[in-house]
């Protein structure tokens, strides 16, 4: 691994994606399997296109990726190192 000013700051920008408690609970959505945009609005109980326009910036950041299906979009977490880390962050949370 590199250490480098690019690195951190790609790491920072990471963290800074996961710093907003919408984007947590549509990643929590998505942590149960792939979902178009409406599913999630429907689980997450916000609107489409704010769902939409987090579900723009966690692609950017390679957070979440997407599959298009016709003229569907679905949705998913990009790979088990994010999945990890919510998991992580989520024991460290609750643990006493």
């Amino acid at each position: 691994m590199k250490y480098t000013q690019e690195n951190y700051d790609k790491l920072s920008d990471f963290f800074k994606a996961l710093a907003d408690s919408t984007r947590v609970k549509i990643l929590f959505c998505l942590y149960k399997g792939e979902k178009a945009v409406s599913e999630i609005a429907n689980e997450t109980e916000t609107s489409q296109s704010a769902v939409s326009h987090q579900l723009r910036l966690l692609k950017d950041k390679r957070i979440v990726k997407q599959r298009r299906e016709g003229r569907y979009i679905f949705y998913s977490i990009d790979d088990d190192h994010v999945e990890k880390l919510l998991m992580l962050g989520l024991d460290h949370i609750i643990h006493e």
